[in-house]
């Protein structure tokens, strides 16, 4: 194995990011990774100032991300940085995500992959051409015990997959937040910053992914409606979508930020012709299966019962909570094995390779596009078109 931490030079996340914070939390706790440089604002002394509050090298710290890529590729090897993560808005993803690749570097990016679905197509091509090892943040899915999920569907405990149902209900924009002063709201709300959508694209694409990740299936046709609930808002803040699967199998997904009240529970349900399964955030350590003919059973994380899947994410025994950070950090986890086989000349093992990629990134973009065809559509089914 390398012997060497991956340096990360981190592209946004300053003053008043919050998913910046998160990022460099899940990075670090492995030890296994460690931000050196970054271009953490587009404004130079707010990157200067989150330098500081990170006690980096004054001459590392950038004032945007064109700076960081050229000065960080030309340093000495044992010195500059290995990996870009990337935690803008949701327009400044595309840019540097095609500049690090062309630049040498592996790529962590924060979902969704692009502002558009013609930038994800592109992107999609740079990632696969480039050789470099690319991550989309897609955190849920590093979660113990929905890998657990996805491994008994896996094994055909549940038989053929008959339904699916995904909600992510959310409450924080209950009111007109983008009129005060809330940076999240601000720019999620816009746009010109988010893209088309804001309730969908921002979460809607994560119970999209999550349904095709734990079903191991993929969504064929869709009927959508989005709602605009507080006047005055320009985006979505609610939604839902009928799903059909490839398989013949049907869902229903629902997304919404105006859940007055709510927080992030996420649930999934997934029901087939021998038995069902059952998962929520706010219970992430417990797995439901769901039986015709005796009584349900509870899986739990850190259990030596469980598949190699969930245990290859799981990090505490059995009654010590794991949760968001923890499963955002398997992500990053992930991606440095994966790293540090390739460059021993190994085969990375399969559970260290199941971290989200440019495929997911790709299929959430076209997500978001159906989603608002469909909406506009007078026809019920709208096929899923990528």
């Amino acid at each position: 194995m390398v012997n060497k931490k991956l340096k990360i030079g981190m592209i946004g996340g300053g003053p008043g990011s919050f998913i910046g914070a998160i990022h460099r939390m899940a990075a670090t706790m492995d030890g296994l990774m460690e931000v050196v440089a970054g271009a953490f604002s587009s404004n130079p002394e707010k990157s200067r100032q989150t330098g500081e509050e990170l006690f980096l090298d004054p001459s590392r710290v950038y004032a945007n991300y064109d700076d960081l890529l050229d000065k960080e590729k030309n340093l000495p090897e044992s010195e500059r940085i290995d990996v870009v993560c990337i935690v803008t808005p949701n327009h400044v993803h595309f840019d540097p995500t095609i500049k690090a690749l062309k630049s040498g570097f592996h790529v962590i990016l924060d979902k969704p992959m692009t502002f558009t679905l013609e930038e994800a197509k592109t992107l999609y091509d740079a990632i696969k051409s480039s050789g470099k090892l690319f991550c989309l943040t897609h955190t849920y899915t590093g979660y113990p015990m929905i890998k657990e999920a996805k491994s008994l569907i896996e094994k055909g405990v549940l038989g053929k997959i008959r339904k699916v149902y995904v909600e992510y209900p959310q409450g924080w924009l209950w009111k007109k937040l983008e009129t005060e002063d809330n940076k999240q709201a601000q720019w999620r709300t816009d746009p010109n910053q988010s893209g088309s959508s804001n309730c969908m694209g921002d979460i809607g694409t994560h119970a999209f992914n999550l349904a095709e990740y734990v079903s191991g299936l993929q969504v064929s046709h869709l009927c959508a409606h989005l709602n605009i609930t507080v006047e005055g808002r320009v985006l979505d803040d609610d939604g839902a979508v009928l799903l059909k699967f490839n398989n013949g199998a049907h869902g229903i997904l629902t997304a919404s930020q105006i859940n007055t009240g709510a927080e992030n529970n996420l649930k999934i349900r997934i029901y087939g012709e021998k038995a069902g399964l059952e998962w929520e955030q706010e219970d992430n350590n417990s797995l439901r299966l769901r039986w015709p003919d005796k009584p349900d059973e509870i899986y739990r994380a850190g259990t030596g019962y469980l598949s190699s899947l969930a245990n290859e994410n799981t990090r505490t025994p059995a009654g010590h909570p794991e949760g968001y950070i923890e499963a955002f950090a398997n992500l990053y986890r992930n991606f440095a094995r994966t790293y540090y086989a390739l460059e021993a000349g190994k085969d990375p093992k399969k559970e260290w390779l199941d971290f989200p990629g440019a495929e997911d990134g790709l299929r959430g973009m076209a997500f978001v596009k159906n989603v608002l065809a469909s909406n506009q559509s007078d026809k019920k089914w709208t096929p899923f078109e990528v």
